[in-house]
């Protein structure tokens, strides 16, 4: 396990839920001590012949990521666990994966010449979560930075510095994620580049974090 320059260990957690239960997940989450997270839209498939007849195999899911410390995580999941009782079958599905370093309000991030004696990955994913229609700003530091691409997912979020009420109602704000998928070696400087430009170590402004891959295929250099 790799650790943050500040000792701690983190960690994503990674939830697949029916629709509409998402912002569910997140509520019980923060009640645990995550400071918030990010759903996007997705489908699952289903392997039943009634549905298929009737031509409803693609059912609607929502996908939240979080990110906590790893003791924080582990009761996080505990509990959701329990109150959406994903033993059952159709109730979900839940994660987590190491996390290589991240930058929220503060930055947070072990680089090569930190990890000498561990392995290295060939490649990192970098994610960032930022508001609606800074994702291009996301792109261009990242190019600038050495970056070759990236993807744009559309997502809403639901931080402590983003929930809104209208009418005694939680407003989600939409959100955008970019994904990309840098070299190692480019990782710290685009990771850097994104942070400087948007503002990331400010409350609110978005959140980055960095995963290992372990194998690619259909990259070209």
């Amino acid at each position: 396990m790799k650790l943050s320059s500040d000792g701690k260990e983190f960690e994503l957690i990674c939830f697949v839920v029916n629709f509409g239960v998402g912002s569910k997940v997140i509520k019980l989450a923060k009640q645990c001590g995550i400071s918030g997270g990010t759903i996007f839209l997705g489908r699952g498939t289903v392997n039943n012949p009634i549905l298929k007849f009737l031509d409803l195999t693609d059912i609607r899911k929502e996908i939240v990521l979080m990110l906590g410390e790893k003791s924080t995580a582990e009761y996080a999941l505990e509990v959701i666990n329990e109150k959406l009782a994903l033993h059952k079958p159709n109730h979900g599905i839940a994660f987590t994966c190491m996390v290589r370093g991240y930058v929220g309000r503060q930055f947070s991030f072990r680089s090569e010449q930190e990890s000498r004696g561990a392995e290295i990955p060939m490649y990192h994913a970098i994610y960032t979560v930022v508001d609606r229609g800074k994702a291009e700003e996301v792109m261009e530091a990242a190019t600038q930075a050495g970056s070759r691409g990236g993807t744009i997912i559309n997502a809403r979020g639901s931080g402590i510095h983003e929930t809104h009420t209208l009418f005694s109602m939680a407003i989600e704000p939409e959100k955008e994620i970019v994904m990309i998928l840098a070299e190692s070696k480019t990782t710290e400087a685009i990771v850097t580049a994104i942070r400087n430009e948007l503002h990331i170590n400010e409350p609110g402004n978005g959140i980055i974090f960095v995963l290992d891959v372990t194998q690619t295929y259909g990259l070209r250099q």
